[in-house]
């Protein structure tokens, strides 16, 4: 009988798990992958991929009333909301089923099941039955976080409900300042919902450019959604199919939905990591890994959001790739964390790369900020008041181009374009040596010429 009865064996069958199980695969491993509830995981079944069908769709109402600069006249148009949950169903379903055939195709073996670990290279599977492995990899994601629990909590439902609930809400409350919290604000008021933000920190988007912070909550706001800061709903009241929200500042509001979106946590609990020694990192909840994903057991590794490391999908996959490729392939690979490109689908849209006005300020002596803010060119016809925002942050030493921020249509697909060249080292020289494809808006990246402001650090006394 031989010792192991796989190569691998990855508990979870999201986007990192995935890409891992086929590379490993095709490496020649033999591999299992455990998916207990939809394969896909947080991004395909309940995350990016609906998040942006239903951001796509709450845009059709602005396009409507933006036709009628253009001489278009549109019959009053009408919304359904359960034909958008039901066709967004439809896709979901069709590439969940996509998933499980691509990990099946490259060779490895799907099991649709539970799975936790029994030691270092044992898993225990639902029916009881084990595998033993010779590599064990974690990619079971994280989960949504409501934080302390407050009276009237299990009112409150998280983006994973969003997705499925039976009726628009005409009002609903997000809790929440970053990412899910303000992309289904503004999905929500894009298909006619009455929204109000609420936020305990001083302003949205914590960890942003602070010039993309305000640009965003002005941009908002214009459209109608309430953005209440330094303040957090302290209690949930239920009034037949109504809630009242109460707040931390004494005020309160009613609405037909309670929706919190201030966080997620890594699916670490009930896994047997302590059983098979595998270490949690104390500074952020999530499995602790080396540069190599590794995890504190030498076989046992780790990616994408349960690592709590940068909860993004494309950060999962290239872990996952670069471990199979290390582990299975004979090619150590390890995953180049800095200069993320990442982008908020909230309307205006926010797409940005490398370090913050603030960032650059802390580690470079010398800083220079290219910023502009201007109405762009189809808005000079449709009439909506909205205006974009690029940025570009340099340090004043080297030329080389630190950090770009965008606030405007299109700033996700702009944005992947610039991480390119910040990754590659690129210099505000290059940039203006770059001739402008016009009219558009990202020519504004290749003809800002003149620093709107010049940040020198002044030396230490000595």
């Amino acid at each position: 009988m031989a010792e192991f009865d796989v190569d691998l064996f990855v508990i979870g069958g999201g986007s990192g798990g995935v890409r891992a199980a086929r590379i490993a695969a095709g490496h020649g491993a033999r591999v299992m992958i455990a998916e207990e509830y939809r394969m896909g995981g947080t991004c395909v079944i309940r995350g990016c991929v609906p998040k942006k069908l239903f951001v796509l769709g709450s845009h059709v109402h602005q396009e409507i009333e933006d036709a009628a600069g253009f001489g278009w006249t549109i019959p009053t148009s009408t919304f359904d909301w359960p034909t958008l949950i039901a066709n967004k169903d439809k896709e979901i379903a069709r590439l969940e089923a996509a998933y499980t055939a691509n990990v099946e195709k490259s060779g490895a073996e799907v099991l649709k099941t539970r799975a936790v670990l029994k030691d270092a290279h044992t898993v225990r599977l639902a029916d009881g039955k084990t595998v033993r492995a010779r590599t064990i990899l974690i990619a079971t994601g994280g989960a949504p976080n409501h934080g302390p629990v407050i009276p009237g909590i299990e009112h409150v439902i998280s983006s994973n409900e969003a997705f499925h609930l039976p009726e628009l809400p005409k009002r609903i409350v997000i809790q929440g300042g970053g990412y899910i919290a303000l992309e289904f604000a503004c999905i929500f008021a894009g298909y006619g919902s009455d929204v109000t933000v609420i936020y305990r920190g001083d302003n949205i988007l914590r960890g942003f450019d602070d010039d993309v912070r305000s640009h965003v909550r002005t941009e908002m706001e214009k459209a109608g959604i309430t953005i209440l800061t330094g303040c957090t709903v302290t209690r949930v009241d239920k009034h037949g199919k109504d809630f009242t929200s109460h707040l931390s500042s004494g005020s309160s509001l009613a609405s037909d939905q309670v929706m919190f979106a201030i966080g997620r946590h890594p699916n670490v609990a009930n896994l047997g990591l302590e059983t098979a020694g595998v270490a949690i990192n104390p500074h952020n909840g999530g499995i602790a890994v080396d540069a190599w994903s590794r995890s504190s057991v030498a076989n046992i590794y780790a990616i994408g959001d349960v690592t709590h490391r940068f909860n993004l999908t494309p950060v999962a996959i290239r872990e996952g790739h670069a471990f199979a490729d290390t582990v299975f392939g004979k090619r150590p690979v390890q995953v180049d964390h800095a200069s993320i490109p990442t982008a908020v689908f909230s309307q205006p849209e926010v797409g940005t790369v490398g370090l913050t006005e603030a960032q650059a300020r802390a580690q470079f002596s010398h800083v220079d900020i290219y910023k502009t803010t201007f109405r762009p060119i189809k808005a000079t016809m449709s009439g909506r008041d909205t205006r974009v925002l690029m940025k570009l942050v340099v340090d004043g030493v080297s030329d080389r181009v630190l950090g770009c921020h965008i606030v405007g249509d299109a700033a996700a697909e702009t944005i992947q374009a610039v991480a390119i060249a910040v990754k590659m080292k690129a210099t505000k020289a290059d940039f203006d040596a770059t001739i402008a494809l016009h009219p558009t808006a990202a020519e504004e990246l290749v003809t800002m010429r003149t620093p709107t402001a010049r940040h020198v650090r002044e030396a230490a006394a000595e």
